[in-house]
């Protein structure tokens, strides 16, 4: 039995004593070229002029590359075909690729692509919400609507009204390692492609299209990726295809990475959030009517941003059953970074709109937000079906199970008792304030378009008992491979030592789905177990026919195969089908079931379930500074059946401490010529050791995923990283015991917003 067994990571040791291979590791050979982009120092406007003379004349250039010089498609963006991989002439942000140089090393390369003279004609450029909203910048003709019951009617019946603004900042991914990739031609017009990506077939597709061939000429290789938490979905398209040009142009293997710099200044981040409310409830406390606006700054190019703000729309009601809600969103196009994929995908935005709205609330009638939670809640899985209820876009929540969760965590948390405590400190101590926060976690899991709800795998078993397996997720650190792993061993009954899964590879395993959307266990552990089953299936026939039993006296556990009363080992049972000409080896599919989105409607099913979860933090502030720690966090989240605790609660204690930092430290910061001056980590500041919670306490919920997913298990990369929304609520709570009047604090909150929040709060403001 390896299923629901805490084992170590996979690549741990290796990560560890530093022998885990990167791109950056990969031994290239001694003519192996490097490149470097030449980039944009103008956020919007037309070049006029380019000298690439110095350029081409630097030490150790062998080949300056421009958009005429693309032999096809100049084009990287994963899906509007608006983001050329080179300037066709126009500029759009501060940091775009202009130009690509290939010379002998990295540092050459580098040195070279700073020594263009460039002239350009300049625009105005638009860095603001404000800015595309007074231009009508935007990538969708108009405002996209979710609605159900009737807001317009409902909301100015309700008793009691209140409405504000809320800024959320965007977030650097700040993988540890950088974009980077190497392509290596191979003879007839082929190209292998080492990347860094969470995409292998998007990859393969985009390089397949600049080069005009065909994908099956283009191998990609991912063995793992050192983070990506979504920047790698579609940002390392440029590298890789900015190499396998470079490649087929000079004959010559092509590397190229990012220093940390350049990956911050010119790759995409967390989208900007700006939502306006307006919200109607009785005395109780209860939601009528909810009407919001989202503001989504999306920067350059469109990349993601239309499923980014949908799922922000999707998510905007959390964990609370609203019977009038519409939901707005304006997705509007800024001379900045093109905003991209980050763990929870819009999600996070969404949710948060929605508890500043029910902390709000709370203030406006001295309510402890906690009991306005638990009143807003959708009605729990175990009433009756005819009672559940659905969400804004027509998905009934069958299997909600927050009440029983929150119950539970305010117990462990000992919450009541903290909260009293809090508040007579508070009104003792005048500097350091301290405050609690709870949030809730209903997250949708499944990708929101359709198709990609699928995955495939390879097995292979080895007449001498091994197994090696390939599918289409990628590794980025958070432990799918030894996941999927554990399903292979747990098929044969195997132990895991005999399991071996390759780097993912898209000559193995085709058109596969970005590894995102928290899916990566569920479709690529199904995958894996379909062909594991098929294997199995064989090998029990033969073995069954052999000893002349029926094939349901054939089970496989202990690294041993039982056939009635006689015993084989795996390694001899496996020998014996080999030896009977069995096939060893099977291909696997999976597509998720049940779901169908119309994102024009905005009706449908666009989840295969939920995953729920819940955290309580405590902070301290200080009211002379803004300063502020996190003192004590308890988690209580949902896996279903987990497949790995130990790795499922490191996913979350780090989900945790990066949704923590994008609302308190991380901030982004643009002057008023759309140069990005938070650009390294001198700058920009993610969470440390000495940030996350002085105590911190982690439970699973441990309940079966009711859904038949792998194993009954449930995804965890995404949802836990909203738990940091407690934090956000813990500092509401401690800014306002300063006062009285409820403050509008933004997100992040940095020691100067919070500092500004106390004073607003002290003033009466």
């Amino acid at each position: 039995m390896t299923i629901s067994q805490s084992l170590p990571h996979d690549s741990g040791h290796l990560h560890v004593t530093g022998r885990a291979h990167y791109v950056d590791d990969i031994p290239v050979p001694r003519d192996c070229l490097h490149l470097a982009f030449g980039l944009s120092d103008l956020a919007a406007g037309q070049i006029k002029d380019i000298d690439l003379a110095p350029v081409q004349n630097a030490e150790g250039v062998v080949a300056v590359i421009t958009a005429t010089d693309l032999p096809f498609a100049n084009d990287v963006s994963p899906s509007a075909h608006d983001e050329p991989l080179l300037s066709d002439g126009r500029v759009h942000y501060i940091g775009q690729p202009l130009f690509l140089v290939v010379a002998t090393s990295h540092h050459l390369a580098r040195r070279a692509a700073r020594l263009a003279k460039v002239e350009y004609i300049s625009h105005p450029p638009i860095l603001t919400i404000d800015e595309a909203l007074e231009k009508n910048s935007r990538f969708e003709d108009g405002p996209r609507i979710y609605s159900r019951g009737d807001v317009a009617y409902a909301l100015p019946k309700c008793a009691h009204h209140v409405s504000g603004r809320f800024e959320i900042g965007g977030q650097e991914h700040f993988y540890l390692e950088s974009q980077a990739a190497l392509a290596i031609p191979q003879e007839d017009q082929g190209m292998v492609v080492h990347s860094s990506t969470q995409h292998p077939t998007e990859i393969q597709h985009k390089v397949a299209d600049a080069l005009g061939i065909g994908m099956h000429d283009v191998r990609v290789e991912t063995r793992r990726m050192g983070g990506g938490f979504g920047g790698k979905e579609s940002q390392g398209n440029a590298l890789a295809v900015a190499c396998a040009v470079a490649a087929s142009k000079t004959g010559k293997p092509c590397k190229m990475r990012y220093d940390r710099d350049d990956d911050m200044l010119i790759t995409g981040k967390r989208h900007e959030f700006r939502i306006d409310y307006t919200v109607g409830f009785d005395d109780d406390g209860r939601l009528i009517a909810v009407d919001f606006v989202h503001y989504t700054r999306a920067g350059w190019a469109q990349d993601l941003t239309l499923p980014v703000a949908d799922r922000a729309m999707l998510h905007a009601d959390n964990a609370y059953y609203i019977p009038h809600m519409r939901i707005e969103s304006h997705r509007l196009k800024t001379n900045t970074q093109s905003a991209t994929a980050f763990r929870g995908f819009g999600g996070p935005q969404g949710m948060l709109g929605m508890e500043r709205v029910i902390d709000h609330v709370a203030h406006y009638l001295g309510r402890d937000p906690v009991a306005l939670r638990k009143l807003n809640y959708y009605v729990a899985a175990s009433a009756p079906k005819a009672q559940h209820q659905t969400t804004p876009y027509g998905m009934q929540v069958q299997d909600f199970i927050l009440h029983e969760m929150t119950d539970d965590l305010l117990k462990t948390s000992d919450y009541y008792d903290r909260r009293r405590a809090i508040d007579d400190w508070n009104a003792t101590n005048p500097i350091i304030k301290r405050g609690i926060g709870f949030s809730p976690v209903k997250f949708g899991i499944s990708f929101t378009l359709t198709h990609l709800n699928q995955a495939g795998a390879l097995v292979h078993v080895y007449q001498d008992g091994t197994l090696r397996l390939n599918h289409g997720g990628t590794e980025m650190g958070q432990g799918l491979f030894q996941k999927v792993a554990q399903v292979a061993a747990h098929v044969f009954g195997t132990s895991m030592d005999v399991v071996k899964i390759t780097a993912t590879d898209t000559a193995k395993v085709p058109n596969t789905s970005a590894t995102a959307a928290s899916s990566g266990s569920d479709l690529n552990g199904m995958a894996v177990k379909d062909a594991c089953e098929k294997i199995r299936q064989r090998m029990a026939a033969f073995l069954a026919d052999q000893f002349g039993k029926q094939i349901e006296d054939v089970n496989f556990r202990d690294n041993q195969v039982h056939i009635g009363r006689r015993v084989l080992s795996f390694k001899k049972a496996a020998q014996l089908c080999y030896e009977g000409r069995i096939s060893l080896s099977s291909t696997g599919f999976y597509k998720t079931p049940d779901v169908a989105w119309d994102r024009i409607r905005g009706q449908g099913r666009p989840f295969f379930y939920f995953a729920y979860g819940a955290a309580m933090t405590e902070v301290a502030i200080d009211t002379l500074t803004g300063e502020n720690r996190i003192l004590r966090t308890d988690i209580l989240h949902d896996t279903g059946t987990s497949l790995n605790p130990a790795l499922d609660i490191g996913q979350i204690q780090g989900a945790y401490v990066q949704g923590a930092g994008w609302l308190t430290s991380e901030e982004l910061v643009w002057d008023g010529m759309g140069r990005l001056r938070t650009h390294a980590p001198s700058t920009y500041k993610i969470p440390a050791m000495a940030d996350r919670p002085d105590t911190f306490n982690v439970s699973l919920w441990g309940q079966e995923n009711p859904m038949m997913s792998i194993y009954r298990s449930k995804a965890v990369g995404e949802p836990p990283f909203m738990l940091g929304i407690s934090t956000l609520m813990a500092i509401n709570h401690a800014v306002s015991s300063c006062g009285k009047l409820y403050h509008h604090l933004d997100a992040p909150a940095t020691p100067e917003r919070v500092l500004a929040a106390v004073e607003r709060v002290r003033n009466g403001l």
